[in-house]
This record gives C-alpha cells, structure tokens and sequence, in this order.
C-alpha cells in the first residue's frame, strides 16, 4: 500500500515537472505560427500598400531605382483631378447598381432554390440538383457565344438588363445555401407545418432569418465577382455611359499610359468599397462559410 502511495506521488511529480516543458513547447509553436501569419499577410498586402502610397507620389517618383515607399510630397489632388480626367462618377454608379441587383437576386434565387433542394421531397430531386450544380463545371467561355446570340435577339444586347439576367441565377449559390439548411434539424419545419404555415412561410420566417451568415456570405461573394466583372460587361456594354468600372479604367489606362500616378489612384478607388464591404461584414462572412459544412 505505501509502496503504490509512493509510487503515484513519483507520477505526479513528474508530471508537474513535464507540463511548463509542454507549455513552453506550445507557447514557441503558437509564436512561430503567428510570425509565419505576419509574413504571409505582409506579403499579401504589400502590393496593395505599394498601390495606395503610389496613388499619392508624383508621376516620377513611382518607379525610381531604389524604390522610394513614401512621397516626398503627398500629392492629395491626386483623388480630385481624376474626377476631372475620367467618367469616374458615370462608372461607380453603373456598377453599384449592377453589383446590387445582381446580389440581392443571386441571393433571393439561391436561397428559394436551396429551401426547395434541401427541405421539400419530390421525385428527382437529387437528381437535378446533381445536374444543376455540374453546369459549375463547364466554364463560362463555352457557352458565351450561345448566350449573346440569344440576348441579342431579344434585343437586350448594350443594355444593363443583359448582364442582370445573366447572373441572376447562379449554381454556386444554390449549393452554399443548400449547405446551410441541411444543417437546420427537420423537426423545426415539421413543427411549422403542424402549426400551419405554407412552405413559403417557413422559408420567410424561419429559414431567412437563421441563414443570415450564409445569406452574408453568398451575398459578399456575388458583390465581389459582379464588381470585378470584366468579360461580362465588355461583350454585353458597348456604349459609354454603361461602363462599368473596370472597363473604363481600361479605357483610362489607355489614353493616360503614361500618368502613373493617376492609373493608381484610379486603382484604388476600384479596389477600396470590395475592401471596405468585406472588412464590415467579415465576421459573417467567416461564420457563413464555416457553418455551411455542418449536418444537424
């Protein structure tokens, strides 16, 4: 008996002795982990940084040898005079509202779609979901032609309309949202459909408002390919007053090649609302995408 008392006293010194040692070891991995993040973001952000101080140098003093990070003078005119040099209003607005509306119809579809997908039994059901989301697969440039031989004969060609029904729809929604509600138990809509509400009930009062961070996500992600669109916009928007911002930064780019300075501010002004939505709405963002891959 006093032999096995002994015994487990030994034990437990050892292991007061052996838990700082693996503590330390954590605190070290934890600390490398850390500095490798800080390298790996600093390298992210760097060209980002180097375009924002660009935007506020002189047109020579962007590509001196050595590189000079910040101006001599900071040139704030710079973000005034390029409202004067380019249709800078005329694009933002046009892709503001192409970017809205093509979200908040990509995340209305998508989550209808998803509800019916996920929540309502009919024959066939994962049959055509399985077809639906593999047009994922086939890339966008084999049926681009097709696509704008029909819009042009229904006329819709050089209008905003084209671009709106074109990505009003979207595969990649579907399968998020339908993540997401696979997620929510059963019972929850069986106990709705007892109480009495329509499909179309529990789906507005019950589905919606518990994907809201799936919802944020879709709807992030839709805003920042819309806004980054510029195939889209170059096949469908021939006229000037439908540009978008990409294509008139490349309409910019092409008649000022040579001022630097205003090619990066412009740069930034394309880049700073993407920025500015998803430092906003990065919680749900991250919330919504980890909460998709969960079963209830």
């Amino acid at each position: 008996m006093a032999t096995a008392t002994v015994t487990r006293s030994a034990s437990g010194l050892t292991g007061r002795k052996r838990r700082p040692g693996r503590m330390a070891s954590a605190t070290i991995v934890r600390v490398i982990q850390y500095i490798f993040l800080l390298l790996l973001s600093a390298f992210v952000l760097l060209p980002f940084v180097w375009m924002v101080l660009s935007s506020l140098k002189k047109n020579n003093e962007i590509f001196t040898a050595p590189i000079t990070w910040l101006p001599e003078q900071w040139q704030w005119h710079n973000y005034a005079d390029i409202w004067a040099k380019s249709d800078m209003l005329t694009w933002l607005g046009n892709t503001v509202l192409l970017a809205v509306v093509v979200t908040f119809l990509q995340v209305l579809t998508g989550s209808f779609a998803a509800y019916g997908f996920s929540k309502i039994r009919f024959p066939g059901r994962d049959v055509l979901f399985i077809v639906y989301i593999g047009t994922i697969s086939v890339p966008w440039q084999a049926y681009m032609i097709p696509q704008f031989k029909m819009l042009s004969a229904v006329g819709l060609s050089d209008t905003r309309l084209s671009i709106i029904l074109l990505q009003a729809f979207g595969a990649f929604g579907v399968f998020l949202m339908k993540q997401f509600y696979d997620s929510i138990p059963e019972e929850l809509s069986e106990a709705a459909r007892i109480d009495g509400l329509s499909e179309y009930g529990i789906y507005r009062r019950i589905m919606l408002p518990l994907s809201v961070p799936s919802i944020a996500s879709l709807a992030i992600i839709t805003f920042t390919n819309t806004w980054n669109d510029y195939m889209g916009p170059l096949i469908y928007l021939r006229s000037p007053d439908l540009w978008t911002i990409q294509l008139g930064l490349k309409t910019f780019i092409g008649q000022y090649n040579a001022d630097y300075a205003a090619i990066m501010t412009g740069s930034v002004l394309s880049v700073l609302p993407i920025a500015l939505i998803f430092a906003f709405g990065q919680r749900y963002f991250v919330e919504g995408i980890a909460t998709t891959g969960l079963k209830g």
